[in-house]
């Protein structure tokens, strides 16, 4: 059987230090889309000049922030790719999609940093017709713990051995209209360029390996989608301060395809903001569900 859960939970966590620095993070923001401002609230999504202040703090190195979704492709994202390789796991990457992932923030990332990732399998569950990986990797320095990041891996095909279903919470949308609602535009590009921070699975840039994974073209990475949804709300709701988002958790209810417009639903509250995102273009279907972001 391509997946032993027994044995991938009880491996050894695997260690690797990682390294990253302003390219690494200027990469990354720019694989969301910064550099284009697309304004706070909806419809507005012409754009202005790329020097624009918001912008030049996810793009200029002498102004730097770091969003933490960072935390996902940091060191190529080699938490996700040691999981996948962890003993009892082997499957086929045309299997496999990221079905959710969350981020619990220790303290903000620095711009520049060394840190050691220990990456373990830290559940496996059994959803009958597909199996759950669930990928948890924590990254430290000298100074303690960074962050802890879980990826939800939805693998077709390998449920049906027995085990547990695992957790099933699902956030209620509020029954109000949401505070703000921003379109985010995605380019026919994003995809290829989001890539370049290390996830180059590719269902997201090769069409004939899309179609053997059932999509008629390479859709955008989940991951992508995350980013760009938290520097949405971070831009709208947390006056651009990185440094407040304590955790980012999210679902992935459905694709999106470069060349689409997001639409992001953010409702606010004194500690949280609950988000849905949906693709305009597709009569607004879902893309990311059970969305939130805590901060201080």
């Amino acid at each position: 059987m391509p997946i032993d859960a027994a044995r991938a939970v009880a491996a050894e966590p695997r260690s690797a230090e990682i390294t990253w620095d302003h390219k690494d993070i200027q990469l990354y923001h720019l694989g969301l889309g910064a550099g284009t401002f697309q304004g706070q609230g909806q419809g507005q999504g012409q754009g202005s000049p790329a020097t624009d202040p918001d912008e030049l703090r996810y793009t200029l190195e002498s102004r730097l922030h770091v969003l933490p979704s960072f935390a996902t492709v940091a060191g190529a994202g080699m938490g996700v790719v040691g999981g996948l390789s962890a003993p009892g796991i082997d499957v086929d990457l045309a299997a496999v999609l990221h079905g959710g992932q969350t981020i619990r923030l220790h303290r903000p990332i620095p711009v520049r940093g060394r840190a050691t990732s220990t990456s373990r399998v830290a559940a496996v569950y059994d959803k009958g017709k597909a199996a759950i990986l669930v990928l948890r990797s924590e990254a430290a320095d000298e100074d303690g713990p960074l962050w802890t990041s879980d990826a939800q891996i939805f693998v077709r095909g390998e449920g049906g051995f027995g085990g547990e279903r695992g957790p099933s919470a699902r956030a209620e949308q509020p029954d109000r209209e949401p505070d703000r609602v921003v379109e985010r535009a995605v380019r026919e590009d994003q995809a290829l360029l989001y890539r370049l921070s290390g996830d180059w699975n590719p269902l997201h840039a090769d069409p004939e390996f899309a179609k053997l994974a059932g999509f008629d073209r390479p859709i955008l990475h989940g991951l992508c989608t995350y980013g760009i949804t938290l520097k949405a709300v971070v831009d709208t709701l947390l006056d651009g301060d990185v440094t407040r988002v304590r955790s980012y958790s999210t679902r992935f209810a459905g694709v999106v395809f470069p060349g689409e417009t997001l639409r992001i639903r953010m409702w606010a509250a004194a500690d949280r903001v609950q988000v849905s995102v949906t693709a305009v273009d597709r009569d607004d279907a879902p893309v990311l569900a059970d969305t939130i972001v805590e901060f201080s």
